[in-house]
């Protein structure tokens, strides 16, 4: 299906519709089971602070207890270090989440930082243990990936021209010359993010409009962004405020 774009003058009304469509994902998700969400760095985690914990009439419906945090790319540094993707979230979301519920988040074992495969595997094996993955054929698929989209078109740390463009057997896999520091992390591969249930993506300002042009335009181009926008089996939505789409041709859609 294509993508679905949702545009708004102010980012305020970007965080209110951003909100109400995690809402409606976490609404209609299997009950019985932990609501699996990986979430990338950036401002992403300022928009999803404002959209489900600043917005109160969304903040009461979200059922934290019930949430499973994972990330779809980390930097390989401390937890508490200024680069933590995880630091960054328990900044920016966790510490401001109200009341005694908290999601359950899954982190990289910082034990192991000198070593980005080991801890590349690690991560793996812990997606592959709750998500009851039993054979090397099968991967974990997510009810929800939040991403956001950089200035070259890279989501997660799948980068425009690297040779992770290409990896299909693996989960996660480990970067060691990031074009973009830090240069040492661990993401999610496009089986991974191509087989969620939902990805939603988070873009805004005047900045994005080049690269959210050629994505839009151009998947031929065959940046990161594009592949998820164009192959991704599941919902993909893209939550922009007007800026980010000013003379990029894309449908709008109304939520």
């Amino acid at each position: 299906m294509p993508p679905s774009v949702y545009s708004y003058p102010e980012s305020s009304q970007v965080a209110a519709a951003l909100g109400k469509h995690i809402l409606s994902i976490q609404e209609s998700s299997n009950s019985s089971q932990p609501f699996r969400v990986a979430v990338s760095g950036g401002s992403l985690i300022n928009a999803l602070r404002k959209a489900l914990v600043e917005d109160s009439e969304i903040a009461s419906q979200i059922n934290w207890s019930n949430w499973a945090i994972y990330f779809s790319d980390e930097r390989l540094v401390e937890l508490d270090h200024a680069d933590s993707n995880y630091g960054l979230l328990k900044r920016d979301l966790l510490d401001h989440i109200k009341g005694t519920e908290q999601p359950t988040v899954y982190t990289i074992d910082s034990s192991l930082l000198d070593n980005a495969s080991a801890i590349a595997e690690k991560y793996q094996e812990v997606l592959h243990k709750n998500f009851n993955i039993k054979n090397d054929s099968s991967i974990p698929i997510f009810d929800l990936i939040l991403l956001g989209c950089g200035p070259d078109g890279h989501t997660c740390s799948l980068f425009p021209g690297h040779s992770l463009l290409k990896e299909e057997s693996k989960s996660v896999a480990f970067i060691e010359d990031s074009p973009k520091p830090p240069p040492r992390r661990i993401t999610l591969t496009f089986p991974v993010v191509n087989n969620a249930k939902n990805v939603v993506f988070v873009a805004e300002g005047a900045g994005k409009a080049p690269i959210l042009k050629i994505i839009f335009e151009q998947p031929e181009e065959g940046l990161p962004s594009s592949i998820v926008n164009t192959k991704a089996k599941g919902a993909v939505s893209w939550f922009v405020n007007d800026p980010a789409v000013e003379g990029v041709n894309v449908q709008k859609s109304l939520l």
